[in-house]
């Protein structure tokens, strides 16, 4: 492919305006020499003498003058092409659709939150929450989701990502529930029904890695898609749930007599991995001031929140 400078879309652009290569040159901060060779390239670039002596004056082409009313937008077009992203935008002119992947639990305790004191700060900006039927990169790489919430994986080694909060695995049950009867212990823990939330149907996790570490296993009653389905199981059965702790602490405060209502945690008597609960995207979002505006704020939302 044929090299192409895009300094001399500006030089004719100077040229065609001054119609003397002094001038020119003067404007552009070279040299009548240097400028005259600029012309010279300029003229086997275009095929064309673009500018001819006319009694003391230059005068152009036909070709020229049909360049004349072009090259202003192009060197403006190539301008903004080759230079930075402007900063921050204004959220209150700011009119985008911003597409957020998260879990059922997740839109149901942050989302009225997220979509209030966003729409707030930018009042044209429409949030879309999409369902997260799997950990699969495509939607991000594809550009159909903007900001994917949850624990990061190994799937995507490209994607950039910000943690929002550390969170945990606690046990909740019912109030009465003969399991706070007596101090907890992994044996009493084990010995429960429990019911687990699992998109994928799967019936162990790290809780039964660490229980298998001391000979231990729980008994699985049911499966379910979601933390608050589980949460809804618990509250109506002696049945004990497995969720993080923020999904019971907040689900308590912001639902009333939602799923989390008439449940009390309590520590597994396991030790289980933290779960760091984090922003994820494209690298190609990752200087769009929009973008960039937009985690930003969604972060400090859902750390106030939390």
């Amino acid at each position: 492919m044929t090299a192409i400078d895009l300094n001399l879309l500006t030089a004719l652009d100077v040229l065609l305006a001054e119609r003397s290569v002094t001038r020119a040159a003067g404007r552009l901060g070279l040299s009548p020499s240097a400028m005259s060779r600029t012309l010279a390239r300029l003229r086997a670039a275009t095929g064309d003498p673009l500018l001819v002596q006319a009694g003391r004056v230059l005068v152009p082409t036909p070709h020229a003058e049909h360049l004349a009313g072009r090259l202003p937008v192009l060197v403006r077009e190539a301008r903004a092409v080759l230079t930075p992203a402007a900063g921050d935008p204004d959220p209150a002119s700011l009119a985008r659709t911003f597409t957020i992947r998260a879990n059922e639990g997740f839109v149901s305790l942050f989302a009225a939150g997220i979509v209030a004191a966003i729409t707030q700060e930018a009042p044209l900006v429409r949030l879309r929450f999409a369902p997260k039927a799997d950990k699969d990169a495509r939607p991000l790489r594809e550009g159909l989701i903007d900001i994917e919430v949850g624990t990061t994986g190994a799937s995507a080694p490209e994607m950039r990502s910000q943690m929002i909060f550390r969170d945990r695995f606690i046990a909740a049950a019912r109030h009465g529930h003969p399991v706070f009867d007596e101090v907890m212990t992994p044996q009493r823990y084990a010995a429960c029904g429990h019911v687990v939330a699992s998109r994928r149907g799967a019936m162990t996790g790290p809780v039964d890695e660490a229980l298998r570490a001391i000979g231990l296993e729980r008994r699985i009653v049911a499966v379910v898609p979601g933390f608050l389905d589980a949460l809804t199981v618990a509250r109506r059965s002696d049945l004990v749930a497995l969720v993080p702790r923020s999904c019971l602490l907040h689900g308590q405060v912001a639902h009333g007599q939602g799923a989390a209502q008439g449940l009390q945690g309590f520590d597994l008597p396991v030790t289980t991995p933290d779960l760091a609960i984090s922003l994820m995207w494209h690298p190609r979002l990752d200087a769009d001031p929009a973008h960039r505006w937009f985690r930003q704020a969604l972060m400090a939302v859902c750390r106030k929140m939390i």
